[in-house]
């Protein structure tokens, strides 16, 4: 094949590209004008049997102009997230008609590519308004910008399906009158950076965030004699990478975050756990209102009389409530030895029937609960089909 004709494909190709932008573009519109429907008629945000309806009646229609059905599963996968989220940001905004601000000011930990940073992105992305960031050196700092009104929200890792909770945040959570008003999920995707042209052989000094050592423990014991340094945050230690441009030096983080400081990849997917999420947390000053179509989170804290069986008693209202518990943490009460706060995260929203007789119940049999924050729940769960069933019957 001669330039000129893969030139000619090539052009094809990108006008391809440009045309299914604007067809996204043009069904996500469709899609607000849903949401604005469902807001009028009280309609819940998801339709699981149209998800599925919707997803077996593309992968028949893939299936005859030869596309993979699990090709067409994972990019529709991504289009109906897309979709739900929007709609949530959009019913979410409507019910809370005062909240909207033309600049969000907002601090989180490191600076320009830490996972903060691009998580901080990744939520804000979907509402209204210009956003500033504020790059923070602790979790302490970062609740103290929005506690004296310098930031109008904090974004804060809570846990990682990898290290586990991050103590340190549960403890801020305790001593502050902030909300949690919203949650996103955002993949941790750790890559080995360097300045300069060099080899994993050649690195001697290894610079990352506490977490991300932790997460990436079994490649580090593969390195053999590397020196590891801490360093407050993923977004420092890439900012010291670059300034020294050295081939013996690298830092752990994200490849996308590695390229705001002129970084590239030298080895990549170094977590222990290959599928490694972070949850994050939104925080700010007053509570929001979730709609009752949007799928909600409720945050507690918990404190039990000093009684066998007492956290026992607290869970079980719980379930005598059909309610679904999705984590629970406990974290010592500074002050009071051998005495802990539970927190604890539920499916459900503080103005549905259930939740409210829970809490109801749970203040006559605990010697403190807070409820921290009611929030839209985003993670989204992908829409699964009966593959076999739709494959068989297009035949």
């Amino acid at each position: 094949m001669t330039q000129s004709a893969l030139d000619t494909i090539r052009h094809r190709i990108t006008e391809l590209d440009s045309h299914l932008l604007q067809l996204l573009a043009e069904r996500r519109q469709l899609t607000q004008e849903v949401a604005e429907t469902k807001i009028a008629h009280h309609i819940p945000v998801r339709d699981v049997k149209r998800e599925e309806q919707l997803l077996v009646r593309l992968i028949k229609e893939g299936q005859q102009i030869g596309l993979d059905p699990h090709y067409v599963t994972q990019l529709f996968h991504v289009v109906i997230e897309d979709s739900v989220l929007n709609q949530q940001a959009l019913l979410a905004a409507r019910a809370n008609p005062g909240a909207a601000l033309p600049l969000n000011r907002v601090a989180f930990l490191g600076d320009k590519g830490s996972y903060s940073y691009l998580a901080t992105q990744k939520y804000f992305s979907r509402r209204p308004g210009e956003l500033l960031e504020i790059g923070c050196q602790s979790f302490a700092e970062i609740v103290q910008k929005v506690e004296h009104a310098e930031a109008d929200y904090a974004v804060l890792p809570i846990e990682n399906s990898t290290s586990g909770s991050i103590n340190e945040v549960y403890d801020q959570l305790q001593h502050t009158e902030l909300s949690i008003i919203g949650e996103l999920i955002h993949p941790i995707r750790h890559s080995l950076l360097v300045a300069t042209q060099t080899s994993l052989d050649k690195i001697k000094t290894l610079y990352a965030h506490p977490q991300v050592f932790t997460q990436c423990s079994h490649f580090l014991a593969e390195l053999g004699n590397v020196e590891v340094k801490t360093i407050d945050s993923t977004s420092s230690a890439m900012l010291m990478v670059s300034e020294m441009q050295r081939d013996d030096v690298a830092a752990i983080g994200s490849e996308a975050g590695g390229g705001l400081y002129g970084l590239s990849a030298i080895k990549s997917n170094l977590a222990n756990q290959k599928e490694n999420h972070s949850r994050f947390i939104v925080v700010a000053r007053a509570p929001v209102v979730v709609p009752l179509q949007v799928p909600a989170k409720t945050t507690l804290v918990i404190s039990t009389v000093q009684q066998p069986g007492a956290l026992v008693d607290a869970l079980l209202v719980l379930r005598e409530n059909k309610i679904n518990m999705t984590k629970l943490e406990s974290r010592p009460i500074h002050g009071n030895p051998w005495e802990e706060m539970f927190y604890i995260d539920v499916q459900g929203n503080v103005q549905d029937g259930p939740v409210q007789k829970a809490l109801e119940s749970l203040r006559g049999i605990t010697r403190y609960i807070k409820v921290l924050g009611c929030y839209p729940s985003e993670e989204i769960s992908p829409t699964k089909v009966a593959a076999a069933n739709a494959l068989t019957s297009s035949s």
